[in-house]
Protein backbone atom coordinates (compact mmCIF):
# COMPACT_ATOMS: atom_id res chain seq x y z
CA UNK A 1 0.00 0.00 0.00
CA UNK A 2 1.28 3.76 -1.09
CA UNK A 3 1.84 5.58 1.77
CA UNK A 4 1.54 9.61 0.86
CA UNK A 5 4.09 11.61 2.34
CA UNK A 6 3.62 13.96 5.33
CA UNK A 7 4.50 17.69 4.71
CA UNK A 8 4.14 20.88 6.65
CA UNK A 9 1.31 23.12 5.94
CA UNK A 10 0.28 26.59 7.39
CA UNK A 11 -2.80 25.39 9.68
CA UNK A 12 -5.17 27.56 7.48
CA UNK A 13 -4.54 28.02 4.15
CA UNK A 14 -6.51 30.78 1.77
CA UNK A 15 -8.55 28.77 -1.15
CA UNK A 16 -10.71 31.18 -2.43
CA UNK A 17 -10.41 35.08 -1.63
CA UNK A 18 -13.91 37.21 -2.33
CA UNK A 19 -16.16 33.99 -3.41
CA UNK A 20 -18.03 34.95 -6.45
CA UNK A 21 -21.85 35.78 -5.39
CA UNK A 22 -21.23 35.27 -1.83
CA UNK A 23 -18.13 38.24 -0.88
CA UNK A 24 -16.62 36.17 1.49
CA UNK A 25 -13.29 34.57 2.14
CA UNK A 26 -13.16 30.61 1.55
CA UNK A 27 -10.29 28.75 3.86
CA UNK A 28 -9.37 25.18 4.48
CA UNK A 29 -7.63 23.94 7.43
CA UNK A 30 -7.10 20.97 9.74
CA UNK A 31 -7.71 20.33 13.05
CA UNK A 32 -5.20 22.66 14.68
CA UNK A 33 -6.33 25.85 12.14
CA UNK A 34 -10.00 25.30 13.34
CA UNK A 35 -9.38 24.98 16.91
CA UNK A 36 -7.48 28.13 17.18
CA UNK A 37 -9.67 30.93 17.48
CA UNK A 38 -7.63 33.74 17.96
CA UNK A 39 -6.44 32.71 14.31
CA UNK A 40 -10.13 32.31 13.56
CA UNK A 41 -10.70 35.72 14.31
CA UNK A 42 -7.84 37.49 12.91
CA UNK A 43 -9.03 35.93 9.69
CA UNK A 44 -12.49 37.33 10.46
CA UNK A 45 -13.78 33.87 9.79
CA UNK A 46 -17.24 33.72 11.73
CA UNK A 47 -18.38 29.70 10.49
CA UNK A 48 -16.44 26.86 10.62
CA UNK A 49 -17.85 23.70 9.06
CA UNK A 50 -16.10 20.53 9.50
CA UNK A 51 -16.03 17.57 7.71
CA UNK A 52 -14.49 15.05 9.88
CA UNK A 53 -16.84 12.20 11.57
CA UNK A 54 -13.88 11.27 13.97
CA UNK A 55 -13.59 15.15 14.77
CA UNK A 56 -14.62 17.63 17.22
CA UNK A 57 -15.06 21.02 18.84
CA UNK A 58 -16.54 22.61 21.65
CA UNK A 59 -16.62 26.64 20.67
CA UNK A 60 -18.88 27.27 23.37
CA UNK A 61 -17.78 30.38 25.02
CA UNK A 62 -20.67 31.63 27.17
CA UNK A 63 -23.75 30.23 28.45
CA UNK A 64 -27.42 30.64 27.48
CA UNK A 65 -29.02 32.97 29.49
CA UNK A 66 -30.59 31.69 32.61
CA UNK A 67 -28.54 28.79 32.26
CA UNK A 68 -29.50 26.65 35.69
CA UNK A 69 -26.15 24.37 34.84
CA UNK A 70 -22.65 26.28 34.68
CA UNK A 71 -21.13 23.28 33.82
CA UNK A 72 -22.88 22.96 30.54
CA UNK A 73 -20.85 21.95 27.41
CA UNK A 74 -23.29 23.77 25.63
CA UNK A 75 -24.43 27.57 25.17
CA UNK A 76 -23.12 30.05 22.93
CA UNK A 77 -20.36 29.27 20.32
CA UNK A 78 -17.43 31.86 19.20
CA UNK A 79 -18.51 30.57 15.97
CA UNK A 80 -21.36 29.35 13.86
CA UNK A 81 -20.44 25.91 13.76
CA UNK A 82 -22.07 22.96 11.18
CA UNK A 83 -20.96 19.20 10.92
CA UNK A 84 -20.57 16.68 8.34
CA UNK A 85 -19.88 13.64 9.38
CA UNK A 86 -17.64 12.38 6.37
CA UNK A 87 -15.19 8.94 6.77
CA UNK A 88 -11.64 9.47 5.41
CA UNK A 89 -11.87 6.75 3.09
CA UNK A 90 -14.10 4.26 2.52
CA UNK A 91 -17.84 4.25 4.04
CA UNK A 92 -19.50 6.96 3.31
CA UNK A 93 -23.22 7.06 1.96
CA UNK A 94 -23.08 8.06 -1.58
CA UNK A 95 -25.55 11.13 -0.57
CA UNK A 96 -22.68 12.57 1.88
CA UNK A 97 -21.02 14.65 -0.48
CA UNK A 98 -24.18 15.56 -1.60
CA UNK A 99 -25.09 16.31 1.34
CA UNK A 100 -21.93 18.22 2.44
CA UNK A 101 -22.69 20.75 -0.54
CA UNK A 102 -25.63 21.91 0.08
CA UNK A 103 -24.91 22.46 3.78
CA UNK A 104 -22.07 24.68 2.59
CA UNK A 105 -24.29 26.48 0.38
CA UNK A 106 -26.78 26.52 3.18
CA UNK A 107 -24.59 27.89 5.55
CA UNK A 108 -23.06 30.91 3.45
CA UNK A 109 -27.15 31.86 2.15
CA UNK A 110 -28.59 31.85 6.10
CA UNK A 111 -29.94 35.03 7.48
CA UNK A 112 -29.93 34.83 10.73
CA UNK A 113 -33.05 36.67 12.30
CA UNK A 114 -32.26 39.58 14.64
CA UNK A 115 -33.18 38.09 18.29
CA UNK A 116 -31.42 37.57 21.21
CA UNK A 117 -31.15 33.57 20.88
CA UNK A 118 -29.11 34.08 17.84
CA UNK A 119 -25.73 36.00 18.29
CA UNK A 120 -23.41 35.23 15.97
CA UNK A 121 -25.39 36.61 13.21
CA UNK A 122 -22.78 38.61 11.52
CA UNK A 123 -21.21 37.36 8.22
CA UNK A 124 -17.57 36.74 7.62
CA UNK A 125 -15.63 34.27 6.26
CA UNK A 126 -15.58 30.70 6.62
CA UNK A 127 -13.06 27.80 7.22
CA UNK A 128 -13.79 24.17 6.26
CA UNK A 129 -11.87 21.34 8.06
CA UNK A 130 -11.24 18.03 8.48
CA UNK A 131 -8.47 16.74 10.75
CA UNK A 132 -5.68 17.57 8.58
CA UNK A 133 -7.08 19.59 6.05
CA UNK A 134 -6.05 17.28 3.25
CA UNK A 135 -8.45 14.75 1.88
CA UNK A 136 -12.64 15.19 2.90
CA UNK A 137 -12.15 19.49 3.29
CA UNK A 138 -10.62 19.31 -0.02
CA UNK A 139 -12.69 17.12 -1.73
CA UNK A 140 -15.93 19.18 -0.59
CA UNK A 141 -14.02 22.49 -1.28
CA UNK A 142 -13.85 21.81 -4.81
CA UNK A 143 -16.70 20.28 -5.66
CA UNK A 144 -18.58 23.84 -4.35
CA UNK A 145 -15.96 26.10 -6.31
CA UNK A 146 -16.72 23.84 -9.63
CA UNK A 147 -20.19 24.34 -8.84
CA UNK A 148 -20.55 27.60 -7.34
CA UNK A 149 -17.66 29.60 -9.55
CA UNK A 150 -18.05 27.36 -12.67
CA UNK A 151 -16.88 30.34 -14.84
CA UNK A 152 -13.54 30.31 -13.19
CA UNK A 153 -13.58 26.34 -12.68
CA UNK A 154 -15.56 24.99 -15.56
CA UNK A 155 -14.04 21.09 -14.50
CA UNK A 156 -14.35 19.25 -11.56
CA UNK A 157 -10.67 18.99 -11.82
CA UNK A 158 -9.63 22.79 -12.34
CA UNK A 159 -10.96 23.39 -9.11
CA UNK A 160 -9.41 20.15 -7.52
CA UNK A 161 -6.08 21.35 -8.81
CA UNK A 162 -6.82 24.77 -7.54
CA UNK A 163 -7.83 23.41 -3.82
CA UNK A 164 -4.44 21.43 -4.18
CA UNK A 165 -2.27 24.26 -5.29
CA UNK A 166 -3.86 26.90 -2.86
CA UNK A 167 -3.74 24.12 0.21
CA UNK A 168 0.07 23.46 -0.36
CA UNK A 169 -0.89 19.86 -1.54
CA UNK A 170 2.38 18.17 -3.20
CA UNK A 171 1.61 15.64 -6.76
CA UNK A 172 3.34 13.26 -4.92
CA UNK A 173 0.83 13.16 -2.25
CA UNK A 174 -1.81 13.82 -5.02
CA UNK A 175 -2.71 9.83 -4.93
CA UNK A 176 -4.18 10.40 -1.88
CA UNK A 177 -4.91 13.83 -1.08
CA UNK A 178 -7.91 13.61 -1.19
CA UNK A 179 -8.75 10.19 -1.21
CA UNK A 180 -9.77 8.63 -4.52
CA UNK A 181 -13.15 7.52 -3.19
CA UNK A 182 -14.02 11.14 -1.74
CA UNK A 183 -12.74 12.52 -5.53
CA UNK A 184 -15.50 9.94 -6.93
CA UNK A 185 -17.77 11.28 -4.75
CA UNK A 186 -17.60 14.75 -6.02
CA UNK A 187 -17.03 13.97 -9.09
CA UNK A 188 -20.36 11.96 -9.00
CA UNK A 189 -22.49 14.48 -6.34
CA UNK A 190 -21.38 17.26 -9.32
CA UNK A 191 -23.20 14.86 -11.78
CA UNK A 192 -26.64 15.24 -8.99
CA UNK A 193 -26.27 18.43 -8.28
CA UNK A 194 -26.27 20.00 -11.96
CA UNK A 195 -29.48 17.71 -12.36
CA UNK A 196 -31.05 18.87 -9.21
CA UNK A 197 -30.48 23.01 -9.91
CA UNK A 198 -31.14 22.20 -13.33
CA UNK A 199 -34.92 21.51 -12.40
CA UNK A 200 -34.80 17.82 -12.73
CA UNK A 201 -36.51 15.73 -9.94
CA UNK A 202 -36.93 11.99 -10.35
CA UNK A 203 -39.50 10.15 -8.54
CA UNK A 204 -36.92 7.87 -6.16
CA UNK A 205 -33.62 8.22 -5.26
CA UNK A 206 -32.68 5.18 -7.32
CA UNK A 207 -33.82 6.97 -9.96
CA UNK A 208 -32.05 10.27 -9.52
CA UNK A 209 -28.62 7.65 -9.24
CA UNK A 210 -29.66 6.58 -12.55
CA UNK A 211 -29.98 9.53 -14.31
CA UNK A 212 -26.71 10.95 -12.99
CA UNK A 213 -24.75 8.07 -14.03
CA UNK A 214 -25.91 8.27 -17.68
Amino acid sequence: MNIAPRYERPNVSLIEADLPGYGIDLFIGGMEGAGDLADLKARNITTVVNCAVNLDFNYAVEPFPQEPDPEAIYGVGAVRYYKLGLIDGDGNPETMMLAGFYMLRGALSQNLPDRPTYPRREKGNVLVNCRGGRSRSVSLVALFLHIEASERYPTFDAALDHVRTRRELRPDEWFETPKPMLVDAARRAAQWIKLIDSGVAPATFASFRNKAED
